[in-house]
């Protein structure tokens, strides 16, 4: 009996793929850890709840995206044409400002990210990119949007995409700060973030965005949790467009794995799909128990 059970062992041994971690550290705001598994490396904010994957691509094919939700974030390119000025906050790996640069290599990206370690890791493991038009600022996302807003700055494309391991950071989910990013999106730009569907937070998130944009849009699948909310549109594009612009994408966005078509079909409105209780409380910066929410 044991010899045949270490018989088996010894058979699935070679074929397993066992995680290998590759470069781990402690930084001023959290454990950072690098690991690779097969031909995947990824970047883990190692906090007290939870290990989550905050960061991955694939070693043999870079350019590929990984992650779902980063995915969905292309669906923003069906609201604008050709985004000149991108802000990113929230950087990881680095991922979508490479994606983005290399479909428009003639944007100006902008990456703020809190954490400098964050940054350093990026640079040195998942291969991030800044040149003469894509700049790296280690600083809070708030405090730059409120120094952007000073300098009369605008952006044609703002993502929103800080997590702090558990979470969105709550004073980057509260209507002032909503209001505060509105103000440097320029004219027919468009912000996504990056939520959860299932989060306890959804109603909150909802009724906040609503409060300041107005109708938005939801995009998601019924695969997995991600949610990109897509708002501060001032009107939404007809059939027509959304399809002429599928066919534009298409040959664009397949290297990475984005399947833009399949997208524009997963796009919803609140217009006539308001999903939220109407009595329910808009986070503020007075009024912003979003960790405490989501446990």
């Amino acid at each position: 009996m044991f010899k045949y059970l270490s018989f088996i062992v010894l058979i699935l041994l070679p074929t397993m793929s066992f995680s290998k971690v590759i470069h781990s550290e402690r930084s001023l705001y959290r454990n950072i850890i690098v690991d690779e598994k097969g031909n995947q490396r990824c970047l883990k904010f190692n906090t007290k709840s939870s290990k989550t994957n905050q960061s991955c691509i694939f070693t043999d094919n870079p350019d590929k995206l990984v992650f779902n939700y980063t995915k969905l974030v292309f669906s923003s390119l069906l609201m604008i044409d050709n985004p000149q000025r991108v802000l990113i906050i929230g950087l990881g790996g680095g991922t979508l400002s490479n994606t983005i640069h290399q479909i428009y290599p003639d944007a100006f990206i902008d990456n703020v990210e809190i954490d400098p370690a964050v940054t350093s890791v990026a640079r040195e493991y998942f291969g991030f990119i800044e040149n003469d038009k894509i700049t790296s600022a280690t600083q809070d996302g708030r405090i730059f949007i409120k120094r952007a807003q000073l300098k009369k700055q605008k952006y044609d494309w703002i993502i929103l995409d800080a997590f702090n391991g558990d979470y969105i950071p709550e004073h980057l989910l509260t209507k002032e700060f909503f209001e505060e990013t509105q103000s440097i999106l320029a004219e027919k730009g468009i912000i996504s973030a990056n939520t959860f569907s299932i989060s306890k937070l959804y109603n909150h998130e909802s009724a906040t965005y609503y409060d300041v944009f107005g109708d938005f849009i939801n995009v998601a699948n019924k695969r997995n949790s991600n949610r990109i909310i897509l708002a501060g549109h001032t009107e939404e594009p007809s059939k027509e467009l959304i399809k002429a612009r599928v066919e534009k994408l298409t040959p664009l966005l397949k290297p990475f794995g984005v399947d833009i078509e399949e997208l524009s079909q997963n796009m919803v409105s609140t217009k006539d799909n308001i999903d939220w209780p109407k009595n329910t409380k808009v986070l503020t910066d007075q009024y912003s128990p979003a960790n405490l929410l989501n446990l």
